[in-house]
């Protein structure tokens, strides 16, 4: 329970699902965990539970999409710590629509939350990432990200791009020698708060199954095991690499 220990790690959209899973695991890997999130109330009860497994973790409220917000939290984290060495991009939302039915304010929102916030914690963290020595950056693509799907085109249009911009950003970190590895996750069906009213439908839930090979949804907790694999150094030789968990959706 030590895989973290001495690390600080800055995950965003921690305060609920996925984000607050991994938020868990880091901590009971002994790490200092920033915990991000634009919902203030949930995610200062976030960090309460966080705090009773390490006591030094502390909080950041702010935009992911906004760049000043990403510029005043390095800052921030630099006064404090000194370096940062994972950051975990996320957060995520989708507006699921066909094209003629999508608005441009649902494409541009899904696009900023999903992607733009992935450059943006990437450009302005990278300095903080680069003074770890042995940094790891962690991006949330999704099986959208490899597979297209219906009523989706700008989640998967997002979700591919992060695929993309991981792998560049592996490339560009290789090339500076800075020590900084990055690569990106990419779950399936997955139980959070986000999905639970489309899962509680009969129908669509069965839907989804029958196209996952392992029949049944994947936990918050499975995603965060991935996002701890990479983050450790138990992946040290992996970048730009895709770790897929989506119950074998992808494999058929």
């Amino acid at each position: 329970m030590t895989r973290l220990a001495n690390k600080v790690a800055l995950v965003t959209g921690a305060a609920s699902g996925i984000g607050f899973a991994t938020a868990q695991r880091f901590a009971e890997e002994q790490a200092v965990v920033v915990l991000a999130d634009r919902n203030g109330p949930l995610l200062a009860e976030a960090l309460a539970r966080i705090q009773e497994i390490s006591p030094e973790s502390d909080s950041a409220c702010f935009d992911v999409t906004s760049e000043q917000a990403w510029k005043d939290l390095a800052t921030t984290l630099m006064n404090r710590f000194g370096k940062l060495d994972v950051l975990i991009n996320n957060a995520g939302f989708g507006r699921f629509q066909s094209i003629a039915n999508l608005s441009y304010d649902d494409w541009k929102a899904t696009v900023a939350v999903n992607l733009d916030s992935v450059f943006l914690g990437t450009k302005y963290m990278m300095p903080l990432l680069a003074r770890s020595g042995s940094g790891s950056i962690v991006n949330m693509s999704s099986m959208r990200g490899i597979v297209a799907g219906p009523n989706a085109s700008a989640y998967c249009a997002a979700k591919g791009g992060v695929r993309m911009l991981t792998k560049v950003t592996a490339l560009e970190c290789a090339e500076a020698g800075n020590g900084v590895r990055c690569n990106s996750v990419h779950p399936g069906h997955v139980e959070t708060p986000l999905t639970a009213a489309a899962y509680a439908k009969p129908e669509l839930a069965k839907e989804f199954l029958a196209h996952t090979p392992l029949a049944r949804f994947g936990k918050a907790r499975d995603i965060a095991n991935a996002f701890l694999f990479l983050a450790s150094e138990e992946s040290s030789y992996m970048t730009g690499s895709e770790l897929v968990v989506d119950g074998g959706v992808t494999c058929q």
